[in-house]
């Protein structure tokens, strides 16, 4: 065992995995933040549709296609959209990065949708009447009124989509994307050795969901605090 921890360590530093293992670290990171930022602008804009789904005809028929894209989106493996996206829609013609990132996004927005529907729901009704007596429109209410205090309460709900999302981006690399996953795969094929380096890992994925339990935690307390200030 402390051999193979020897050679582990040999191609990390002496053969310069390590960039990989940093490049890896840096996509994954970028996949997740990224794909979760687009799906909370994605989410926000098919829950709204959704809640407001009965009030326009033309608003209901949006409200409908929103429900078949979370549905797909929901209703299929992540690694099937990424090579549905890659090797079918676009082809290569995208940065892989890029192209990871968006598929992430387009995935988490599904998911999100639903936290926002119910983030909506849970702001007390008097906000939306308060707005309209104001002279702001539905939507406008909504989007500016209503939205960001949903934001509010489903914050500890996002953050388990970021974790998510964090775990997901190890199937990042069927669209040729350098992701922790692929990076210490790379190593295993120099090593032949599967356990340790698929050790290292997990503990690294381990370090990095407990990093971002803790900020999660911060901002809920900051969150707090502002409100009862």
């Amino acid at each position: 065992m402390l051999q193979k921890i020897e050679v582990f360590f040999r191609y990390v530093f002496d053969y310069k995995y390590y960039e990989l293992i940093l490049q890896g670290l840096r996509n994954t990171l970028v996949i997740a933040v990224g794909g979760l930022l687009i799906g909370i602008v994605i989410g926000s804009i098919v829950a709204a549709f959704k809640v407001m789904g009965s009030r326009h005809r033309v608003i209901k028929w949006i409200s409908y296609i929103c429900d078949i894209y979370t549905g797909i989106f929901r209703g299929t493996p992540i690694v099937i959209q990424l090579i549905i996206f890659h090797y079918i829609i676009f082809r290569g013609t995208l940065d892989p990065l890029f192209e990871a990132v968006l598929i992430f996004g387009l995935n988490s927005g599904a998911y999100v949708s639903e936290i926002m529907r119910g983030g909506i729901l849970s702001v007390d009704i008097g906000q939306t009447e308060a707005g309209r007596t104001l002279g702001l429109s539905y939507a406008t209410t909504m989007f500016r009124v209503v939205i960001p205090q949903a934001i509010k309460n489903v914050v500890p709900t996002l953050g388990n989509e970021l974790i998510t999302l964090t775990k997901d981006t190890s199937v990042a690399g069927y669209v040729a994307t350098m992701d922790l996953n692929a990076a210490f795969t790379a190593i295993q094929g120099a090593t032949y050795d599967y356990f340790v380096p698929y050790l290292f890992l997990a503990l690294i994925y381990l370090v990095l969901v407990i990093l971002m339990t803790f900020i999660i935690r911060l901002i809920e307390r900051r969150m707090r605090k502002s409100e009862r200030r």
